[in-house]
């Protein structure tokens, strides 16, 4: 591969303009394409065979009079010491019900006062509005209308909110703090290269990446179900490995021009040995994505394979716009050149750094490794301590902002009909297998529910055409997030008629009862997948450092990571500490993908560092055998470039902690401090530290395993041992006169 990549690299740098040329009409091209067909996300999380999708699937078959349609559901609330039973509030809102229900595409609208959805104390009412076309097919003119009316209500003094299935507000994913991230990311690469203009250089290859991922998402959007949450992920996972992947070939090549090489040959050999690097790494996180399919969920599986789109497009852009742009920037990327006042500083210390055989951090490590190791190590176990309780559900609008539109809804509800009319459930009872009178029993099930502790209300049963189905919706007397519910439910599906030797089954459904589903599919899942992870990591690393104990620390340290970072996410977002600080709106339980998805993300991540960091140390072993001074040289040499890739990966993660969605908050939260963990005390404290303490025996193999597993040359060292015979060859020649 490196052969193959070195000419790549070699003809990227000879034909620069072509190659940039070339991928910027393929990303306006796929642009241009996508948007013409108009991308359209799917949001539904559904999983196929949960216990909800099951009676999901039966009532559309048994109660085809409940068409699929939109609906929007107007809350109103009385100011203080007034109430909506008032003539003057009934005219209000009554008139602005009439007015909405000129509107050609209204099918129905439930008046409070006509059907009793008034709260007992007169202060709270809601109207549902049901269209008779499904939520994506109503237009911006009946929402108007809609908010209009709100608004014609608002200014009579009566408090209106409006929620429902239809969307009436967009998703805000860019904004300020994601460019704050970039911006960031950007003065770590200047530090890094003491220059703006080549700090830049690695942002705007990965953006060109990215942009045309992001493209292939969006026409993907038109033949699959695809999230809108998926792009956003994609955004982040592609930025972030976009600009780290260029930065390793950028080193490389800086570091090869210090000692003098030719540019273009220089170009194409960092290309063949920093870049096949780039291109493993590279390939461990899409195979880590791409793991998401195993886990027999549809949508987190999309999520996976949209993300290694934009990791795929990052390995392509790295190994042939990157040799172009270094082409273009010629001599301004030698260290040795003149650097302007606000980097001589820098340039200094890095002088006198290259002089010495170790750094500070190599220096102070090698002094306490044991205690040094043994602070790190107890540091992150007590961050994971709060994962012990950890509790997975999704997101409802009780988490949202206090100010948002949705959130306010939910609260005005909540507070005129308790909190469980924010998740009400469903039950189907199913007699089709009862012999004799099926009523009766359906009658005497749905009586055993009412009597069921945490339920608020109950509505009688309501049979199917045939008889043999019936259904009860069921308000809880708590939130759809919290505990009680989910007790609640397993509850309803344990009822069964102790006096009768035959019972109707239970099924329970509706969007809470999904909700709860997907949580307890997503947590079983957690386990299987983490062992795929682990054990793939471990033959991984056997087969690149051929050692046993350096992949076994590898993997115990990104277990640790992992529990760390799930106890920092809890701590946080669970338990509510810290949330003024990230800006979370209300704790609540852990987006039930969140786990699954930061497993097989910063797996990929941390065994890039792991990869980058001791690749350097095993060349230096290979070639003196001392072990620890091989450390020494891993940290000096390689160190600097994993810390600034670390900081790039945390500054973009940290973008997407401010959004207002708090799925694309606990994603960017989790992944931030997850790379903060894995970067900095993982690969570069106690990694090294046991290193350190291993000596030799950290490259122990034994000779019967070294003859079986392949040999795999990830830097493409081979390439170099080629490149330098060629060259003493051709001296060889020189000298004995048949150079021409």
């Amino acid at each position: 591969m490196s052969k193959l990549l070195y000419k790549i690299g070699g003809w990227s740098a000879r034909n620069k303009f072509k190659v940039l040329g070339g991928w910027i009409i393929i990303m306006v091209a796929i642009l241009t394409i996508a948007f013409t067909l108009k991308p359209t996300f799917n949001d539904d999380m559904a999983i196929p065979g949960t216990p909800s999708e099951k009676a999901g699937n039966i009532i559309s078959e048994e109660f085809p009079s409940a068409p699929k349609v939109g609906s929007i559901r107007i809350i109103f609330g009385a100011v203080e010491n007034e109430k909506l039973d008032s003539k003057e509030n009934q005219k209000t809102i009554s008139d602005a019900l009439t007015k909405i229900s000129k509107d050609k595409a209204v099918k129905s609208i439930a008046n409070p006062y006509e059907v009793g959805t008034i709260s007992s104390d007169g202060t709270v009412a809601y109207a549902d509005i049901t269209y008779k076309k499904k939520a994506e097919n109503i237009t911006e003119k009946s929402k108007k209308l809609v908010k209009d009316s709100a608004k014609m209500t608002e200014d009579k003094g009566i408090k209106t909110e409006l929620s429902g299935d239809i969307t009436l507000s967009s998703l805000k994913i860019g904004g300020v703090s994601e460019v704050i991230g970039i911006v960031m990311a950007f003065i770590v690469l200047a530090v890094m290269f003491t220059s703006f203009l080549i700090a830049g250089l690695p942002i705007f290859t990965a953006l060109i990446g990215l942009a045309t991922s992001l493209g292939i998402t969006f026409l993907s959007t038109k033949f699959f179900d695809i999230s809108s949450v998926s792009m956003t992920l994609s955004i982040m996972i592609g930025l972030a490995v976009g600009i780290d992947y260029a930065l390793f070939i950028f080193s490389k090549h800086r570091q090869q021009l210090s000692e003098e090489m030719d540019i273009h040959k220089s170009i194409a050999q960092a290309t063949g040995t920093a870049g096949g690097a780039v291109v493993f790494a590279g390939l461990t996180v899409i195979v880590a994505l791409c793991g998401l399919t195993v886990v027999g969920i549809p949508f987190l599986a999309t999520m996976g394979l949209t993300a290694a789109i934009s990791v795929l497009m990052a390995i392509l852009i790295s190994i042939t716009l990157v040799p172009a742009i270094l082409a273009w920037t010629g001599n301004k990327m030698r260290p040795n050149r003149k650097v302007s006042g606000i980097f001589q500083f820098i340039a200094k210390r890095r002088e006198k750094n290259q002089n010495q055989s170790t750094n500070w951090w190599g220096r102070f490590l090698k002094r306490q490794p044991l205690l040094i190791t043994i602070i790190g190590i107890l540091l992150l176990l007590t961050v994971s301590v709060p994962a012990l309780h950890l509790r997975l559900g999704l997101p409802d609008n009780g988490m949202k902002g206090e100010n948002t539109p949705e959130r306010q809804a939910y609260d005005l509800m909540a507070e005129g009909f308790g909190k469980g009319v924010n998740g009400p459930l469903v039950a189907l009872i199913d007699a089709s297998d009862i012999d004799g009178n099926k009523m009766d029993k359906i009658n005497n099930m749905a009586k055993k529910l009412t009597k069921l502790d945490n339920v608020a209300s109950a509505t009688p049963a309501v049979p199917s055409e045939n008889g043999k189905y019936a259904i009860v919706n069921i308000t809880p007397k708590t939130g759809p997030n919290d505990k009680e519910t989910t007790d609640l439910v397993h509850d309803i599906r344990d009822v069964t008629l102790a006096d009768s030797k035959e019972s109707p089954h239970i099924y329970v459904t509706g969007i809470t009862a999904v909700n709860i589903d997907i949580a307890e599919k997503l947590n079983e899942a957690i386990p299987v997948f983490a062992s795929l992870i682990v054990g793939f990591a471990f033959l991984l690393l056997l087969i690149v450092f051929r050692s046993l104990l350096v992949p076994l620390t590898a993997v115990l340290g990104f277990l640790l990571t992992m529990t760390a970072t799930l106890g920092f996410t809890v701590f946080v977002l669970q338990d509510g500490y810290l949330g003024d600080l990230f800006g979370i709106p209300a704790k609540g339980p852990i987006l039930a993908f969140l786990p699954v998805l930061v497993i097989g993300i910063l797996f990929g991540l941390a065994m890039d560092y792991q990869v980058f960091l001791v690749s350097r140390m095993r060349e230096e072993y290979v070639n003196t055998g001392n072990a620890r001074e091989s450390v020494q040289a891993g940290i000096k040499f390689s160190g600097p470039v994993v810390t600034a890739a670390g900081l790039i990966m945390i500054f973009v993660f940290a973008g997407f902690i401010f959004p207002e969605d708090l799925q694309i908050k606990s994603m960017g939260l989790s992944l931030a401090f997850g790379i903060l963990f894995d970067a900095f005390i993982i690969r570069l404290t106690i990694i090294p530290g046991l290193m350190i303490l291993m000596g030799k025996a950290s490259w122990y193999l034994p000779k019967w395993l070294d003859r079986i597993i392949p040999n795999v040359d990830i830097e493409g060292h081979s390439l170099n041992e080629i490149l330098e015979k060629e060259k003493n060859k051709k001296e060889k020649k020189h000298s004995l006169g048949y150079e021409k």
